[in-house]
């Protein structure tokens, strides 16, 4: 299955069209959008896209990073640094086999020009791509970062081996969100999560946490079967206190 690419807040129309050209011309048509800086349709990226006009008719919105993964079981996040978030780290060349390996739809996520992915989108990712270049200079824009994942993939396409062991396929981000979510929940419900000023910080550990595994759909399904009967026998054990209470008084 072909690779979502992501253009996280993209600024300029010119550049959308110039990173469609840079997919197009390896074969990727699906383009993905979220909040451009100057809406969609933009009328600069028709000229700079050169022809592959096919890709910016397809293109889809979103409002955030995590809808436009949703339906992802492979996320990478592409950026010249770790923003404090541990994750695997891979180069495009291993990211591409990994891509044709994988049944499952798989996304690149690219930030906006000038400031690259935040760490919260980083954390949205279960590996990192990096590409290697010069640590003195390392600035490739949106359109040279598009064309490097792009050429590596084209080059995989012969090269991929199926896994000779049957395993279970990574659960769809939008799976994984949910289970997170829930977990989220219930652990702000504990007062987990303090003193204030770390709160960003533990959930976005957790969250690396729970991405690192590739959690299969039967893995999510099972752990919010715990998480649920967990929250359940909570409650029941305060509306047998409050009942206890209620005797007593």
């Amino acid at each position: 299955m072909n690779p979502v690419i992501v253009l996280v807040r993209p600024q300029l129309g010119e550049n959308i069209g110039k990173a469609a050209r840079a997919m197009l011309n390896f074969g990727l048509t699906e383009m993905r959008l979220v909040s451009p800086r100057d809406g969609w349709p933009n009328p600069n990226a028709g000229p700079a896209a050169s022809g592959a006009d096919i890709v910016l008719e397809r293109a889809q919105v979103f409002d955030s990073v995590a809808d436009a993964v949703a339906d992802c079981a492979h996320v990478y996040a592409t950026t010249v640094r770790k923003r404090g978030v541990t994750k695997p780290v891979v180069t495009p060349e291993v990211a591409a086999h990994e891509v044709h390996a994988a049944p499952e739809r798989s996304a690149f996520l690219f930030g906006p020009e000038r400031s690259g992915l935040e760490t919260e989108d980083v954390a949205l990712a279960r590996t990192i791509l990096t590409v290697p270049i010069n640590p003195e200079f390392g600035s490739l824009n949106l359109a040279q970062a598009v064309i490097l994942v792009a050429y590596e993939w084209s080059k995989g396409q012969a090269l991929a081996q199926p896994s000779l062991t049957p395993i279970d396929p990574p659960a769809p981000q939008e799976e994984l969100e949910g289970m997170i979510g829930q977990l989220d929940d219930m652990l702000e419900r504990a007062n987990f999560f303090f003193p204030p000023d770390r709160v960003a910080t533990s959930k976005r550990t957790l969250r690396t946490l729970l991405t690192k595994p590739a959690w299969s759909s039967q893995e999510v399904r099972t752990m919010r079967g715990v998480l649920s009967a967990l929250n359940g026998a909570k409650e029941r054990r305060v509306e047998a206190q409050r009942a206890s209470n209620a005797e007593s008084s």
